[in-house]
C-alpha cells in the first residue's frame, strides 16, 4: 500500500509595511553563470523547436515558420541546416560556455560550412580544425 509522501522544509514569513508578508525559504537561489548563451546555440535549439512544430503539424512548412518568425524561408532553411550536424557536434554547440564579452567564439558562419558536409566523420574533422581558430 502506498503511503502519501510528505516533504518538510522550514519557511519564514517577514511582516512588512501594511501587513504584507514576504516568504523566505531555507534554500539559497541558484547561481546564474555570467554571460549569455552563444547565438549559434540558441539557433540550434530553435531548429529543434521548429522540427517539433513541423512534426506535430502545428505548422505546414518552412514558409509558415518564416511568416510566424518574420524571417524569410531561406533563413529558416539556414537555421534548420544545423540539424544536419552530427549529434555530438550539436551537443558541443548546445553546451558552449557562455559568452561574457565581445563576440561569440563560434558563429553561424563557422558552423554552416560544416553542416553542409553530409559525412559526420568529415564534419568532426572540420570541427576540430575550427577548434584551433574559433574555440581557443
Amino acid at each position: 500500500m502506498n503511503r502519501p509522501l510528505t516533504i518538510e522544509c522550514e519557511v519564514h514569513f517577514n511582516i512588512q509595511a501594511k501587513g504584507r508578508k514576504e516568504l523566505h525559504s531555507g534554500h539559497a537561489a541558484a547561481a546564474v553563470a555570467p554571460g549569455r548563451v552563444p547565438r549559434v546555440a540558441r539557433l540550434l535549439a530553435l531548429a529543434h523547436r521548429f522540427e517539433q512544430l513541423l512534426h506535430e503539424g502545428v505548422v505546414k512548412d518552412y514558409a509558415d515558420l518564416g511568416r510566424l518568425g518574420h524571417v524569410t524561408r531561406a533563413r529558416v532553411s539556414q537555421i534548420m541546416s544545423l540539424l544536419c550536424l552530427a549529434p555530438d557536434l550539436q551537443e558541443a554547440i548546445l553546451f558552449l560556455s557562455p559568452t561574457v564579452q565581445r563576440k561569440d567564439r563560434v558563429q553561424m558562419r563557422h558552423v554552416l560550412p560544416i553542416a553542409a558536409v553530409l559525412d559526420w566523420k568529415k564534419q568532426r574533422q572540420r570541427w576540430v580544425e575550427l577548434g584551433g581558430k574559433a574555440l581557443a
